[in-house]
């Protein structure tokens, strides 16, 4: 009998060790990894320099807790903001506590409680997050839900504009709805948002959980809209499979989250952040990101090539990648984890292709060798 809560659908494989985009399991298998943790190990499996940072920090401190001065987290910070509109940092545990603080921050700025987000968007299990997640089923059972949270359909003008009145505080979306389908913001809804949010002095919060620390080819996915966010949160890719998380926002709001309002026990603590701070100064080089934009275009190349156009949409940005197919995938990605290949869902019908920013060519090729003739299969 197990003494774990069954609150994951879990896979029988127990997987052991991994190195770049191959994982081990406990049989001596190998598999490539295609999930990177759902978008957590952004330079692949132990990579050595965050083994390196790992090592070199834990002879140092681990912990002595937000009562001191850290210019370990000042000097993140300042690499996090360089560049963009944004100027501060509150480093938390997990994507949903920084969401939970992009909450509590946008609430107490702006003195109003109406939050807007968008249909099938995910932003976390905590109540705050759970509120403001826009599926159902994550909601179900739960009892209320926290009020003032209004959820409307994505990339559906109409809707947005019906919702804003004089109470609302923040517009939170996804640039790209990894959980929802993969489903990327229209150009003009983007437009929109932003006018709506400078014509009525809204704030804009937008959850780079899954997007953001290069998954999209940029640092940040809202970098290739023309969105102007005030605040950004940030988890999954930034730790590189270290727990971390971080809200960014804009100067105008620092003196809101004074000393008192908001805090963490173990955020920004030293280890998860020697490991972020090796992680960002990897990643955010251009010719790294370059790189990341390269292996991108190859994959979603070669998918439109070998897939059957009306069968099949492929869509996203970076290595971030949905496959939308006409039935359960389920199937599907079970088939491809027997042949050696991780995959996830997203929703019923969509593949999510995640695999680690350090992907080769040649281990994309393998992915494709095994996945294509799947999908194909099911066309027959």
């Amino acid at each position: 009998m197990s003494h774990l809560f069954p609150t994951y659908n879990r896979r029988p494989v127990h997987l052991v060790k991994g190195k770049g985009t191959i994982v081990t399991d406990d049989q001596g298998k190998q598999y490539l990894d295609f999930t990177s943790g759902i978008a957590v190990v952004s330079l692949g499996h132990s990579h050595p320099v965050i083994v390196k940072a790992i090592a070199e920090q834990s002879q140092k401190l681990w912990h002595v807790s937000n009562l001191f001065e850290s210019p370990e987290q000042q000097q993140l910070a300042s690499a996090l903001v360089e560049n963009t509109q944004l100027s501060r940092a509150f480093f938390c545990n997990s994507g949903a506590e920084a969401n939970e603080a992009a909450i509590k921050l946008a609430r107490k700025h702006t003195g109003k409680a109406t939050i807007i987000t968008f249909e099938k968007s995910f932003h976390g299990r905590t109540f705050g997050a759970m509120s403001a997640t826009g599926q159902s089923k994550i909601k179900e059972g739960f009892g209320p839900m926290l009020e003032t949270f209004i959820s409307v359909p994505f990339n559906d003008v109409q809707q947005l504009e019906s919702v804003i009145d004089s109470n609302v505080a923040a517009i939170m979306l996804e640039v790209i709805q990894g959980e929802g389908g993969v489903r990327e913001i229209d150009v003009t809804f983007a437009q929109v948002v932003k006018d709506i949010c400078e014509r009525e002095d809204i704030l804009l919060i937008i959850d780079e959980v899954q997007t953001g620390i290069g998954r999209t080819g940029t640092r940040y996915a809202y970098e290739q809209t023309v969105l102007k966010p005030d605040i950004i949160t940030l988890a999954k890719g930034l730790g590189g499979g270290f727990p971390i998380g971080a809200m960014l926002g804009t100067e105008a709001l620092a003196e809101t989250f004074g000393p008192g309002t908001h805090g963490t026990t173990y955020g920004g603590g030293y280890l998860a952040v020697a490991v972020a701070q090796t992680v960002v100064n990897h990643i955010f080089q251009e010719a790294f990101l370059h790189n990341v934009e390269e292996r991108a275009s190859y994959l979603v190349t070669k998918l439109k090539e070998q897939l059957p156009t009306d069968q099949f949409i492929v869509k996203g940005k970076g290595l971030l990648v949905g496959i939308e197919c006409n039935q359960s995938v389920h199937t599907i990605i079970k088939e491809a984890e027997q042949q050696g290949l991780l995959l996830v869902q997203a929703g019923d019908n969509v593949i999510r292709l995640l695999p680690p920013l350090t992907v080769s060519i040649s281990e994309i090729d393998d992915a494709l060798s095994i996945l294509v003739p799947l999908l194909v299969a099911t066309t027959e």
